[in-house]
């Protein structure tokens, strides 16, 4: 890290532990407790006042326009507080639909669409996903369709888990069209588009829910068309590799705040006689969740460079993104279990903190679905090469 980089994690640090943790606290995590969208507005102008807003942003937009590894320990660091990464502005959906609209979109929709989400007039989401039978680990099911018009396009169809949906300005929604699939932008005020209702989840923190909603011939122009026609498939990859790595930054951030802690908390019990952190079953899971924090960073960072370097990195975002959900949930779980009956109450931050993290799991692609793309892409690569003369 550069000295730049180590100020502004510091600097990020602290603006999250002195203004957004109280926030947090108070509420539980649970974003409509605090206030919803007031809260998000008022902490954002505080994270610009501090400097320390939209890190990730192009600078032409206002950001500081960070690469994948230096923009890491910030992340993690607003992570710390599960409002940290919305008080930056680099909370989902939005942080992802920012960078695939930076590498996707035209001067006019970067003007329309680019600019207002990058200084937080307005958030986003990502309609992909499908209730059943439509598209969910598999996009080969996409349901949803959009039929061209003689000035645009018609879209039809129903999505499910669409985060940030309630409140959002726009949408980038994806439909099935005759040749694959395209990505379309879509306001959210557009007639035709109904908010079904919000899916009840364990997670709490993410503002706008995660929504189901209907699109009823809904009309977008021939200009709200992302990039090309038919092509929506390849730039979900363009979205979807950082999205995961930058997933994994921000629950980094809030595992670490779990295990510090716990160990906090054991350091200052005792029981049979000694104190909890020097008992042998509890210095084991420190030690574990220690390992997994250290192999998590790790791997993001190797993830990241390949990013940063212009390469696809779908091997290696798949790496980080299957051993980061999961270490990520040890380490969580394992302070929860330190903690003891505190560790399941309010009064620590490790129990909503645990309820948060345990969906990354499946959010951004199942580490089963991660887990079959990795093993395929061993059998091409080593398959052939151990095979006897004989074929066996």
């Amino acid at each position: 890290m550069t000295s730049r980089i180590d100020d502004l994690t510091a600097r990020t640090r602290a603006f999250i532990d002195e203004h957004v943790i109280p926030v947090e606290d108070k509420s539980d995590g649970d974003i409509a407790a605090a206030g919803g969208e007031p809260v998000r507005t008022s902490l954002q102008a505080l994270a610009r006042s501090a400097g320390v807003f939209a890190p990730h942003a192009p600078t032409a937009y206002g950001g500081m326009g960070l690469n994948m590894v230096d923009r890491a320990p910030i992340f993690e660091a607003a992570g710390r507080s599960l409002f940290g990464p919305m008080a930056l502005g680099i909370n989902a959906p939005d942080e992802g639909n920012l960078h695939l609209l930076d590498q996707v979109a035209s001067d006019a929709q970067r003007a329309r669409y680019l600019a207002p989400l990058a200084d937080g007039t307005v958030r986003s989401a990502f309609a992909m996903t499908e209730p059943p039978p439509g598209a969910g680990s598999d996009p080969s099911a996409l349901l949803t369709a959009a039929v061209p018009t003689g000035d645009g396009w018609v879209i039809n169809g129903r999505k499910k888990f669409i985060t940030g949906a309630d409140g959002a300005g726009f949408l980038i929604v994806m439909a099935r069209t005759s040749g694959g699939a395209t990505m379309f932008l879509v306001p959210a005020d557009r007639p035709g588009i109904g908010l079904v209702r919000h899916v009840t989840t364990m997670d709490k923190s993410m503002l706008g829910g995660h929504c189901e909603l209907s699109f009823d011939a809904v009309r977008v122009d021939a200009a709200d068309v992302l990039g090309e026609v038919d092509q929506g498939f390849r730039y979900a990859q363009v979205r979807l590799g950082p999205a995961r790595l930058t997933h994994v930054m921000r629950w980094l951030g809030a595992a670490q705040r779990a295990h510090e802690t716990a160990v906090a908390y054991v350091s200052g019990r005792s029981a049979f006689g000694s104190p909890l952190a020097r008992q042998g079953m509890v210095e084991l899971m420190i030690a574990d969740n220690e390992i997994d924090l250290a192999a998590t960073r790790s791997l993001l960072l190797t993830a990241c460079r390949v990013l940063d370097a212009g390469g696809p990195g779908r091997e290696e975002t798949s790496l980080a993104k299957v051993f980061g959900a999961e270490a990520l949930h040890r380490v969580a779980d394992r302070a929860v279990q330190m903690c003891g009956g505190a560790g399941v109450s309010a009064d620590l931050p490790v129990a909503r903190i645990a309820r948060e993290i345990r969906p990354f799991r499946i959010y951004d692609g199942p580490s089963e679905v991660h887990r079959m793309s990795l093993a395929r892409r061993a059998v091409r690569r080593y398959g052939d090469s151990c095979r006897t003369p004989g074929g066996q």
